[in-house]
């Protein structure tokens, strides 16, 4: 985030995220991306044990209890270490903790909450199926009845965390009779008897976070596992959706701020034709197009998190200005690595850097937590309801045209 909308305490905040992420071993980063290491249990133990998880969570369960610019300042900060853990960080004392806090009982709270923000647990939350990414109202995952408990069965794919996890964050239909939003319950599910996990290899890019699939074979919960009550799942699922979606947005702007500042350090000192090639303007010019997207992207990150803090803006509203964050900086993202590779040649396409490394990661962006085409269809939508259910008394300008009073010309049907 810009230094110059900081507070001094958030200042601080942003200091004491930097010397954590300088703290990260370099062979753990490594490892991760080689997939010696598929679950970085002591990087989690470190950020708990530094108070850098749950930024949002009240101070009583172990969160700071502070707001979302805080919590997107300290998502950038963590992202420059590496987008594997950046999502790792997120997933659990972001979007389960939150679920939990808002959803769940007390008892919950202390059993899940307050031990994951040490970084004793870890909990991944389960959304994508095998037969389903984006149709999420589509999930065949049951749960059915017996006695005071529930027996779950099904499948879960492509789940960050799910390797080392305690704790599953479940979406299950209760009810298969009702509406698509009224048929789902959320439910915690600690790894128990029937609950297996399976290491996907073979991933492009955020490599080393144990994501994997979860399967799902007869696992009986107490109904107090449910969050919001039966078939009420849905409320929970969008409420995640902003942790899920703006917090995703900070931290990749986090991510791909090495690949910049590489690329700058590079350029200014790399030769060719007897200068320095930042001289050239194919090169400058590509080093300057990122530096300005890059700073868009902090605004946009910025204005959101302002929004959504200040409470004054209703759930529709907010939908769009996450959707439209995600998807501006997950795409401008990939357009500066893009650019920092380009101007560092053949060099940039090696592992002598890490901007192929940096590329491979920040692909991922634009995929999970919700593909950028439902990003989109999610702006189109809110759009249109905003603005043609719009009150405001403002200037009709479209009367301000010299035939604006040509009946026979405006034609709709």
């Amino acid at each position: 985030m810009f230094d110059f909308t900081m507070s001094d305490s958030q200042i601080k905040l942003r200091d004491e995220a930097r010397e954590f992420t300088k703290w990260v071993p370099r062979e753990l980063i490594l490892a991760m991306d080689a997939e010696e290491i598929h679950f970085p249990h002591e990087y989690l133990k470190e950020c708990g044990r530094r108070n850098l998880l749950g930024i949002r969570i009240p101070a009583k369960y172990g969160g700071r209890g502070l707001g979302w610019v805080e919590d997107g300042i300290v998502a950038e900060e963590i992202g420059v270490a590496s987008y594997s853990l950046a999502c790792l960080w997120g997933v659990g004392a972001d979007i389960v903790c939150e679920a939990i806090v808002k959803y769940g009982s007390e008892e919950l709270c202390q059993e899940i909450v307050v031990p994951l923000l040490k970084g004793d647990v870890y909990a991944a939350e389960c959304l994508t199926e095998p037969r389903g990414g984006s149709d999420f109202f589509g999930a065949t995952t049951r749960a059915r009845k017996d006695g005071s408990d529930w027996i779950i069965s099904g499948q879960k794919r492509f789940i960050v965390g799910a390797e080392g996890a305690d704790w599953f964050m479940i979406y299950a239909v209760t009810d298969p009779e009702a509406p698509p939003h009224k048929r789902m319950t959320c439910f915690m599910v600690p790894k128990t008897k029937g609950v297996e996990t399976k290491y996907l290899y073979g991933l492009m890019g955020v490599r080393g976070g144990g994501a994997g699939r979860l399967i799902l074979d007869e696992v009986r919960v107490p109904e107090r596992y449910a969050l919001n009550g039966l078939n009420r799942g849905f409320e929970v699922f969008m409420t995640n959706m902003i942790p899920e979606r703006l917090g995703t947005a900070a931290m990749t702007i986090g991510s791909v701020r090495p690949a910049l500042e590489i690329a700058t350090r590079y350029t200014s000192r790399r030769k060719a034709f007897g200068t320095e090639i930042m001289n050239f303007q194919a090169v400058g010019f590509k080093v300057a197009d990122s530096a300005m997207k890059m700073d868009a992207m902090r605004s946009m990150a910025y204005t959101t998190a302002l929004a959504i803090d200040s409470g004054k803006t209703d759930a529709g509203r907010n939908r769009r200005m996450v959707s439209q964050t995600k998807k501006f900086i997950t795409e401008g993202a990939w357009e500066v690595v893009n650019n920092c590779m380009q101007v560092m040649g053949g060099i940039g396409y090696t592992n002598v850097f890490p901007i192929e490394r940096i590329l491979r990661d920040i692909r991922l962006s634009m995929i999970w937590v919700g593909s950028n085409e439902i990003m989109q269809h999610i702006i189109q939508t809110e759009w249109y309801k905003e603005s043609l259910n719009s009150k405001d008394d403002v200037r009709d300008v479209e009367m301000d045209a010299i035939a604006a009073f040509e009946p026979d010309e405006k034609i709709y049907e």
